[in-house]
């Protein structure tokens, strides 16, 4: 028995998914439940490998903005549909994510068998919610025309990924990252709604629309966060209380059950204040909470720190970083994982 399972929320900056899951089992292996592929290469920078997909599409055009969150985050240029296109009649490809799934899994199989991951564990494939690629690669002025058709590329791409891993070997986890958290926590009028009351339901049924297409067999996870970029937050919580109100209204919406909905906590913040809206989480039977209290700053002191308040508040929680260690330098993974094992009580 260990005292905390771990989650990890995706990224590695290892040198291929075979070294992660290597790594990762070595320094983890009793409190997994779930394996990520380090989402390595291209991917370790989340969305920019997407640019393609609007980039050599025909029914898209460049433009002269340029998306970035701060001076430190990756820059991503903005496209528009074509004058005259119609977008009932638009088309997405070339997202990848069950193409490289595949792989992956071969690579997992072949450890897995090996022994050098637990038996029961399943394969993590981690996906952006579209709202996030929406608002970094298309105009403003097109964004709501482009949603449903991304949305209906990623569902396709799930039922793909579902064809080459089997669902009761996969997890799914949607990152719902700052396209919506900087939006709630900022409260001012968007495309969601004008007020935030509005824009908590319009995210909660654009995240369930994502939700749903999980297969049943399939472990569901959602990733809240506040944004990774250069290792920034686009905005910093205040508490809480976003996420705790997030979970809630998706947990009532969702028609198939959640296994796990990640809340990061910043690396200084281990007050009652930020914690205490856990008291009005309402989450389904079944569903368990990832905290994201794991920083490599303060190491093992500060993370048990930031625990023991969120013990005051929840209880059978998963262990996390807030995000994944993709923009981390490797130098740093090994210290990283050690302070989750500690933790854990694997040491």
């Amino acid at each position: 028995m260990v005292d905390y399972n771990v989650h990890l929320v995706g990224s590695v900056p290892l040198a291929d998914s075979t070294t992660v899951f290597r790594t990762i089992g070595a320094a983890l292996g009793p409190a997994l439940l779930r394996v990520p592929d380090g989402e390595v290469g291209e991917r370790l920078t989340w969305l920019p490998w997407l640019d393609p997909v609007f980039s050599e599409n025909d029914a898209f055009e460049a433009t002269e903005t340029i998306f970035q969150h701060h001076a430190a985050a990756s820059k991503m240029r903005h496209y528009r549909l074509r004058d005259g296109i119609d977008a009932d009649n638009v088309i997405i490809n070339g997202l990848r994510y069950a193409e490289v799934a595949e792989s992956s899994y071969n690579a997992f199989l072949k450890c897995r068998s090996e022994g050098l991951i637990p038996a029961t564990c399943r394969f993590q494939v981690s996906i952006p919610h579209p709202v996030a690629p929406i608002r970094h690669f298309v105009s403003e002025k097109d964004q709501n025309r482009v949603e449903p058709i991304l949305e209906r590329a990623f569902a396709a791409e799930v039922a793909k990924i579902a064809n080459v891993v089997p669902p009761s070997d996969l997890a799914i986890q949607w990152d719902i990252a700052s396209a919506v958290f900087e939006a709630l926590e900022r409260g001012e009028p968007t495309r969601f709604g004008e007020t935030k009351g509005e824009m908590y339901q319009s995210f909660a049924e654009r995240i369930v629309r994502m939700a749903d297409t999980v297969p049943a067999e399939a472990d569901l996870l959602l990733h809240l966060c506040y944004g990774d970029s250069g290792h920034k937050h686009a905005v910093e919580p205040t508490d809480m209380s976003d996420m705790v109100e997030m979970a809630n209204r998706v947990s009532t919406l969702v028609s198939r059950p959640v296994d796990v909905i990640h809340m990061p906590v910043p690396r200084d913040r281990n007050d009652v204040a930020y914690f205490q809206p856990l008291n009005r989480l309402a989450l389904s039977a079944g569903t368990r909470l990832s905290i994201g209290l794991v920083h490599h700053t303060d190491g093992v002191a500060g993370t048990r720190r930031r625990l023991d308040v969120a013990r005051e508040y929840a209880s059978d929680f998963l262990i996390a970083t807030e995000c994944g260690f993709g923009r981390r330098s490797v130098e740093t993974i090994a210290e990283l994982l050690d302070i989750h094992a500690e933790v854990a009580g694997i040491r």
